[in-house]
């Protein structure tokens, strides 16, 4: 399977529960060309990967982080941060 045939290809934005264990999730984030996944804070740690694409990471304390292909960053809990996509984009969220 292909981690682009889990996501309706219609929305914006689409995040779909790739695995969960006993000590962890991750999750298949899809953004559309000019997609933006909105403000949010994660409770936990987290690691974003990008799989494909191009994506800006910003956050509340100023951070910008443009994600390409095989670049990932750590998310710290509680900060408001969200992500913009120049281009279509595959991602993975680890928690």
């Amino acid at each position: 399977m292909n981690i682009t045939e889990l996501h309706q290809n219609d929305k914006e934005v689409s995040a779909v529960n790739l695995f969960k264990g006993e000590l962890g999730t991750s999750t298949a984030i899809q953004l559309k060309r000019h997609g933006t996944l909105k403000e949010h804070a994660t409770k936990t740690p987290a690691l974003l990967l990008c799989i494909t694409g191009l994506v800006s990471y910003e956050d509340e304390t100023e951070k910008e982080v443009v994600l390409e292909p095989g670049d990932f960053i750590h998310i710290v809990p509680a900060v408001k941060h969200w992500l913009y996509a120049s281009v279509p984009s595959q991602l993975v969220l680890l928690k």
